[in-house]
């Protein structure tokens, strides 16, 4: 009779642990065939990059315009004016939240590591444009 019992509780565990991974497989599937992961960062360029910024801070790029009110191309002095009134609205000496004025941390950051991203790309096109042999001396 104990034997039987073992049986069904290693069968039910079984099936159990069979349908997690079943899951996870199917999970890391639709990952791979969407483009993300290790592959996405190995092809490099635009998408390579921002993958990685999204990994690294948590937030998309899309999340982090909406939770601070901007457009992608904003300047930094309107960033700057939500960054400063959305963090000071979300102080929790003034019975703010200290999740949202987090978030809002957080998108600041995430727009700020863009910026500093497309500025290091500009200026690893530049050089390579600007690198032209020098004119002739008679």
């Amino acid at each position: 009779m104990a034997a039987r019992i073992i049986a069904q509780v290693v069968v039910s565990v079984g099936t159990v642990v069979g349908r997690a991974f079943f899951a996870a497989y199917k999970q890391a599937a639709a990952n791979a065939a969407a483009g993300g992961g290790v592959a996405a960062a190995a092809r490099g360029g635009k998408e390579g990059v921002v993958d990685a910024l999204t990994r690294k801070t948590g937030m998309s790029l899309e999340e982090a315009c909406q939770i601070l009110n901007v457009q992608k191309d904003a300047d930094l002095s309107q960033l700057t004016k939500n960054y400063e009134h959305l963090f000071g609205a979300n102080e929790t000496a003034k019975g703010g939240s200290f999740y949202l004025q987090s978030k809002v941390v957080r998108a600041k950051e995430r727009l700020d590591m863009e910026r500093a991203e497309e500025i290091k790309k500009t200026q690893a096109e530049a050089p390579s444009d600007s690198q032209s042999p020098p004119p002739p001396s008679s």
